[in-house]
This record gives structure tokens, C-alpha cells and sequence, in this order.
């Protein structure tokens, strides 16, 4: 993981690595409250820095080409 980001379940740059992981498409989003727990975020609500992060991990997963085996 990153040291520029913070990583905690839910934040951006997890959800980004984790949608990477899963092979989905980017989809900018993040749950302050932990992942599933509380109101998602979404792209539209998330500040410029949250953005960059959610694309920082999502971009690093993708370099490190780790993925769920089917």
C-alpha cells in the first residue's frame, strides 16, 4: 500500500485498490464509516485529494497486476 495515502477500510484509496482487485471498472466512491457501513460517497462528493487517492490505489493495484483468481 501507499504511505501518501491513507488506507483505512472504506477510504478512497482502498476502495480503489479493492475495485481494482475485483476487476471492476473505476468507480470513485468510499465509505468513511467503513466499507458497507454508514452512506457511501460518491465521485461527485469526494474532494480532489479523495479523488487522487481512490486513483492512486486503483492505478497501483493495476501496476502490481494482483487480482482475485476466478
Amino acid at each position: 500500500m501507499s504511505n501518501r495515502y491513507p488506507d483505512y477500510h472504506g477510504g478512497p484509496y482502498d476502495r480503489g485498490a479493492a475495485d481494482s482487485w475485483y476487476r471492476r471498472n473505476k468507480d470513485p466512491h468510499c465509505w468513511p464509516n467503513g466499507t458497507g457501513h454508514g452512506e457511501r460517497v460518491e465521485a461527485d462528493q469526494l474532494s480532489p485529494l479523495q479523488l487522487e487517492a481512490y486513483h492512486a490505489g486503483y492505478d497501483e493495484n493495476e501496476a502490481n497486476n494482483t487480482h482475485k483468481e476466478d
